[in-house]
């Protein structure tokens, strides 16, 4: 894909941190292999020092906090006894003092590392440390979403069926298979990621090869199909409302407005013509 989490979460925490922290200078990036993480993303630099850099576990403040699996901090990076300085020179090139590492790790395992820093041997405090958190928590959630995705991308490839008896509960596979999709929708930032995401939830409710609303276009809005998807899994409006991020009363509004374009008078008869539609599988 042209653009990965690496490059769009990424590089949307470390701007985050940048305001939240007041830090001139945020990098990181993810793991390459199982030992080493390459710096993908840099915000505020002042040269191309940084970018590129692979960090080695162990090695260095951001080896160190990945081996560690904590956050890592040094008041002045040259001076400092704690950590191995094979970073040195890129780290003077862009003159930078104080710095702060952060580890990325989803379920317990390290994927990634990230990194603010001062060009003043100043100590930092509580409110650094806490925004350098936050923005690598939220590249951890980011990791998560695709994770799932990825899991949901291959569990929707159809499988050869074992016969007629397994149909039916394949069936239902598929459809779960599409509600998870589009309830992970708006949590992925990736837009390469998003459109394929789409596109395979097109395919899954399509799958049924019935001419959409019998020859007659129905179109719904992207919130209204991800309720509806709910409603077709037995989802409540509350249930519908904490798998998708909204209230209750929200849901009501996008249901109420699908019902009456699909033209039916009932939560099952507004599944029935989604389905015949060509909306949900």
């Amino acid at each position: 894909m042209p653009e990965s989490v690496d490059a769009v979460e990424m590089r949307a925490a470390l701007l985050r941190l940048r305001r939240t922290s007041g830090l001139p200078v945020a990098f990181g990036g993810l793991l390459s292999d199982s030992r080493h993480t390459r710096i993908a993303e840099v915000n505020g630099a002042r040269t191309g020092a940084l970018r590129g850099l692979v960090i080695s576990s162990g090695s260095g403040l951001g080896g160190k906090s990945m081996a560690l699996s904590r956050p890592c901090a040094v008041t002045d990076y040259h001076s400092s006894r704690h950590i191995s300085h094979e970073y040195d020179t890129a780290v003077a090139a862009e003159g930078l003092r104080s710095v702060v590492a952060v580890p990325v790790v989803v379920r317990r395992e390290v994927r990634g590392v990230l990194y603010g820093a001062l060009r003043e041997p100043l100590t930092l405090g509580e409110r650094t440390f806490d925004a350098a958190v936050a923005a690598a928590r939220e590249v951890e959630q980011a990791l998560v979403v695709r994770d799932e995705v990825r899991q949901l991308l291959a569990a929707s490839r159809p499988e050869p069926s074992a016969g007629p008896g397994a149909a039916a509960g394949a069936w239902e596979d598929v459809r779960e298979a599409h509600r998870e999709l589009r309830a992970l929708l708006p949590k992925v930032l990736d837009p390469a990621l998003r459109d394929e995401l789409l596109a395979v939830c097109g395919r899954l409710a399509a799958a049924t090869g019935t001419p959409a609303g019998g020859g007659r276009e129905v179109r719904l809005a992207p919130r209204e199909i991800d309720v509806l998807a709910c409603v077709a899994a037995g989802a409540t409006n509350a249930v519908a409302a904490d798998r998708l991020g909204l209230r209750p009363e929200t849901v009501k509004g996008y249901l109420r407005s699908a019902m009456r374009r699909l033209g039916a008078h009932t939560r099952l008869e507004a599944v029935v013509a989604a389905r015949r539609a060509g909306l949900l599988p």
